[in-house]
């Protein structure tokens, strides 16, 4: 949300529809509902449009507004009349609205300023506009054109709806349903890549840079900033902001930004927290594109900290400006044509192919010095600090188009959203391995300076929503740096068989207990012995490597005491330069790349393709080869796809939802009833539990139920004690019943509650449970498991992330260690697995569905042979405030921190 306050609100105004959106060209611009107090905006911003654009809108000369039009116009209801501004520095530069012309139709219309057309602005307005109608029960949208508008036309063809068109004497009469489509979902995504994409290229692509607050002293910030752009030969051109000195470094120094002659892309602001404001509003009236604050003393200090921050991210955004950091260490791009070093890092990184985004402007430096010290080489690097605005999910946008970036690095300490980083990297991942290290990965912690939520999710969730996307989480920095020498240099490996050359005994087998620890399959171990010669490795590493059962080899070398290994490493070189199997070594217990085992790369100056990496222990080369290999298998997985399972009533689910919430507004658990009959709707049937509290009512209800049956005691006292036999079951006649009713009342004893139930009985298979449930700030999850104590107790339960694809579904069930139970363990019949791979995307669905859902536990499903039957279910529903629309509308985070960041 932008600093800009709307005045006069009314009770009923819909502050959650504020918004702060990026526009195509990276540039940022303020969303919200208009208010009777924008009648003298609106009147100005109408003075600024084209008669033309005014004809196209009202279908007449209309050159000036009424003051009845201006009335009816700014006053709206925000139900049957919604209108949305969109404004610059308190400007309003679109205007859009639809009004309701029949319960579940209304119509539609905007008029953006002539000189900020082709921007992108009736896009976003449309798509907040459906969000909205949507809130308020609206199913369609229809939209009066004339024939020679081809913009506004194009707009509506161009959203992903399915648009239907008719003639009326000379106007277009445009309708579409506005229920999210596929299409247009992918549409907006597409929309959001590009913007956010163009928003970074502007930073790490900028052609002239100005420090403010650069000063003569050689130790201060300002002129560390300025002699690091200067040394490290920056393409574009360096201007310096002091009102105090007439020079610095030997460039003229300006009073503000606005003297500068030239044109200014990005400000890197280095002056006290409380001057970096009043920095803001000169670098927007020079039509600055962003800023780089290294400054602290914001949300990391406390409070006052925390307000400042919030205002600062605001005052920029409403100014059309982004911003990295504050409390960062800068960005980074080494391309030669580029060559940009606007960070307190005193060595330019060598060039490469790894992008890295890091949080921590602390550990920035050190971070940078690792990845010389290993040869490794970035393309781009970019510190956030406290992550204000610019996030990891920005730079996942830059780099999945960058050609210079191959392999994607990230150093996280906070996830704003967690729902729109899964989607991002699980469409970046396809294209390029993303390699991340998140530091609270144990607490769900948050570093004070970030203002994001704790995710309440369980820390298995936030792994399972990595995995499904794909990324390689790893527990350190060096173990990242593991795997990314790898991936940069070396192809990828088909399949898990590893093949281990060495002269070393000891260490051989330590790769081999290494290899088999992590999952992967050992073909052939050759130990060479301590002579071996090069031209034993060259035969050994090329016979492995012709060897249709090996997919990745591990060379071993530790020298004799009296050589040096050169020759060795030229067969190492040859082979890995030579081979489509990738190639890792521990040589030498040397770490990164080796000058010896490098193929050059094209620029001449860092380790290219076909360089062979090294380890200093073999366990972490074979450390980092399994997890490359996960990494290979997760892309050669083929899925259908995430189509919903057939037999689901969305539309009745949510009726019985919303209709539950209308009569329990502070959140409701669900009765037996509720729970089955929700269940229902989505193809699932509950089986029926019969209530008693006698004898009597047990055995009419096991009439009822056609006998055959169990009788339960189903208090959480009695149904969390394994060692409390609480269940009978096959009874088939009363005097069956009353022994049962006798034997389970002695067991929970005299008036403690048993509470009681019948129900059919189920035929013998394997007990397991599926849940779902939903964090405020995480969205939906869904674990599974098989029921009962011994599973809480070990914690044998898997998770993951909705949308689920049957691939999903299915590693799910086969990824707890009590898998075996379902496929016939020691002679047992095997389930259904299908059945219940069903079930757990059901559940799913539901969970994507309904946010309302705020709970659902399917604790006790019977899988059989022949199916999947469940026992027992319960839910709550509670009401949602944020209903998960940021898939069907751009928004930026909220630098407030209490809505969804993006």
């Amino acid at each position: 949300m932008s600093d800009e306050q709307p005045t006069a609100v009314s009770r009923d105004y819909p502050e959650h529809w504020e918004a702060d959106v990026l526009l195509r060209d990276g540039r940022t611009a303020h969303l919200r509902p208009i208010l009777a107090s924008d009648a003298e905006g609106l009147v100005e911003f109408y003075s600024q449009v084209s008669q033309q654009s005014k004809y196209y809108r009202f279908f007449a000369p209309m050159p000036e507004l009424s003051e009845r039009d201006v009335k009816r116009f700014t006053q709206v209801d925000h139900r049957d009349r919604v209108a949305f501004v969109i404004t610059l520095a308190g400007k309003i530069l679109a205007v859009g609205r639809y009004d309701t012309i029949e319960p579940e139709e209304a119509e539609v219309a905007f008029l953006v300023r002539d000189d900020h057309q082709g921007r992108g602005i009736g896009q976003l307005l449309l798509e907040h506009l459906a969000q909205a109608g949507r809130e308020r029960g609206l199913k369609r949208f229809v939209a009066e054109v004339l024939p020679e508008n081809r913009r506004m036309i194009q707009v509506f063809r161009e959203q992903g709806y399915v648009v239907k068109g008719g003639w009326d004497e000379g106007v277009m009469h445009l309708e579409f349903d506005i229920d999210p489509t596929e299409t247009s979902i992918g549409v907006i995504s597409a929309r959001e890549h590009r913007a956010e994409a163009a928003s970074i290229a502007a930073f790490l692509n900028a052609r002239s840079v100005a420090v403010i607050g650069a000063s003569r002293r050689r130790d201060t910030i300002g002129a560390v900033l300025v002699r690091h752009l200067v040394m490290g030969d920056y393409a574009g051109r360096v201007y310096v902001v002091n009102p105090a000195a007439d020079s610095v470094a030997g460039m003229p120094s300006y009073d503000t930004v606005q003297d500068i002659p030239g044109d200014v892309d990005v400000a890197v602001v280095a002056v006290p927290a409380d001057k970096v404001s009043d920095v803001v509003l000169d670098c927007a009236a020079k039509g600055v594109h962003g800023l780089v604050v290294v400054s602290s003393g914001f949300a990391e200090t406390g409070e006052e900290g925390r307000r400042r921050q919030r205002q600062l991210v605001g005052l920029a955004r409403s100014y059309g400006l982004r911003l990295i950091g504050p409390n960062c260490l800068g960005v980074i791009n080494t391309a030669a044509e580029v060559s940009l070093n606007a960070s307190l890092a005193p060595v330019m990184p060598p060039r490469g192919r790894a992008g890295f985004f890091c949080q921590s402007g602390a550990l920035g430096t050190a971070i940078l010095e690792k990845v010389r010290g290993r040869g490794l080489g970035l393309s781009t690097f970019v510190s956030a600090g406290n992550r204000a605005d610019v996030s990891g999910n920005d730079l996942l946008q830059y780099w999945e188009e960058d050609d210079a970036t191959e392999v994607i690095l990230l150093y996280l300490e906070s996830i704003g959203n967690p729902r729109k980083f899964s989607r991002i990297a699980r469409r970046v991942s396809r294209s390029k391995p993303v390699i991340a290290v998140r530091s609270g990965r144990t607490t769900q912690g948050v570093p004070m300076g970030h203002a994001v939520r704790q995710i309440a999710a369980p820390p298995e969730a936030v792994d399972a929503m990595f995995k499904q996307a794909g990324i390689i989480q790893v527990d350190t920095l060096d173990e990242m740096f593991d795997v990314a020498q790898l991936l940069a240099h070396q192809p990828l490996p088909m399949g898990s068989r590893v093949a281990i050359v060495g002269n070393s005994d000891a260490l051989g087998l330590l790769a081999v207990d290494a290899a088999v620890a992590s999952g992967l399959t050992v073909t052939s171990a050759t130990a060479l012995g301590a002579n071996a010669t090069a031209e034993d490795f060259e035969d050994a590493l090329d016979t492995a490597i012709d060897d249709d059962h090996v997919d990745a080899v591990v060379a071993v070398y530790i020298p004799a005491l009296d050589q040096g290994g050169a020759e060795v490493a030229n067969v190492l070189a040859a082979v890995g330069e030579q081979s489509d199997k990738p190639l890792v070594s521990s040589f030498l217990g040397r770490e990164g790349v080796p000058e010896l085992l490098r193929v050059p790369d094209v620029s001449g100056d860092t380790a290219g393709r076909g360089s062979v990496p090294s380890y200093q222990a073999v366990e972490a080369a074979v450390r980092a080869l399994a997890r490359v290999t996960e990494y290979a298998a997760w892309l050669g997985r083929r899925d259908a796809g995430t189509g919903v399972p057939e037999g689901i009533d969305v539309d009745a689910a949510a009726r019985q939802v919303n209709e539950l919430l209308m009569h329990h507004p502070q959140g409701h658990d669900l009765t037996d009833a509720e729970m089955g009959e929700l269940l229902a709707h989505y193809g699932v049937n509950l089986w029926e539990r019969v209530r008693v509290e006698s004898v009597e009512e047990a055995i009419a209800a096991a009439e009822h139920l056609g006998w055959d049956v169990v009788l339960k005691a189903t208090a959480e006292r009695l149904r969390q004690r394994p060692d409390m036999g609480h269940v009978w079951r096959n009874i088939d006649d009363p005097y069956e019943m009353q022994q049962a009713w006798e034997s389970l009342t002695d067991v929970a004893g005299p008036g403690e509650g048993a509470e009681f139930v019948v129900q059919r009985t189920a035929s013998s298979g394997v007990p397991v449970a599926i849940a779902g449930l939903e964090d405020p700030l995480f969205g939906p999850a869904v674990s599974f498991g098989i029921s009962g104590a011994l599973t809480d107790l070990v914690g044998d339960r898997v998770y993951r992330i909705p949308p689920l694809t049957a691939l999903d579904a299915a590693d799910a069930v086969r990824g707890i260690k009590a898998a075996p139970l379902l496929f016939g363990y020691r002679g047992s019949e095997q389930v259904d697995v299908a059945a219940v791979e069903d079930l757990m995307r059901r559940v799913a669905q539901l969970k994507i569905d309904l946010p309302q859902v705020a709970r659902i536990d399917l604790d006790l499903v019977h899988a059989t042979s022949q199916g999947a039957c469940v026992l027992h279910a319960s839910g709550r529903v509670e009401p949602v405030t944020d209903p998960r629309s940021d898939l069907f509308v751009r928004r930026l985070s909220s630098p407030v921190g209490d809505t969804l960041p993006g």
